[in-house]
């Protein structure tokens, strides 16, 4: 699948029956160590929750379908730290197949992100990335996300420290 244009993207909201895909894409990142600090794939049972959590009025969770109407990638939503005084803030988290990296995806679900944040009642947006995964760095400081925390070495990724970076943007 090559895709040259974000124009070419479109996103909808997610259902119930395209979690195994969600989850599918996840788990095909666990072994990079590059984007999660998931260590062993998870269960689609294990995501129950947590997508019942996201509502397209709060908290959306978008997929974008291929050619073929299969599932290329995921973007969600997802409350910062719990308490009523954050509800302003959300993490925003991108997973895409493996098959659609580079091909713009990724920058496509971030414009519309920003866009759409303040529609949900969002003025600030985060990215929590590992230091060492410079692409996705690139990505959330080409849409002008700035360096708001650096975590040194809080993740353990098979014996190798790795720092967490949060990028962060206020939007509205």
């Amino acid at each position: 699948m090559t895709i040259t244009s974000a124009a070419a993207f479109t996103h909808r909201l997610a259902r119930l029956e395209d979690l195994n895909a969600i989850v599918a894409i996840y788990n095909s990142t666990i072994a990079s160590r590059m984007v999660t600090a998931d260590t062993e794939e998870i269960s689609v049972e294990s995501r129950l929750n947590w997508f019942h959590e996201h509502s397209p009025e709060k908290r959306p969770l978008w997929v974008a379908e291929g050619a073929q109407g299969e599932i290329i990638g995921w973007l969600s939503f997802s409350n910062f730290y719990g308490r009523p005084a954050y509800s302003g803030t959300a993490e925003l988290s991108i997973y895409l197949h493996e098959s659609t990296r580079r091909q713009g995806l990724g920058r496509y679900f971030l414009e519309q992100a920003i866009a759409f944040a303040p529609k949900i009642q969002v003025h600030t947006l985060l990215g929590f990335i590992f230091g060492h995964n410079v692409a996705s760095m690139n990505l959330f400081a080409s849409f002008n996300f700035e360096i708001w925390a650096n975590m040194p070495r809080v993740a353990n990724l098979d014996g190798v420290e790795r720092d967490l970076i949060i990028f962060g943007k206020r939007v509205g």
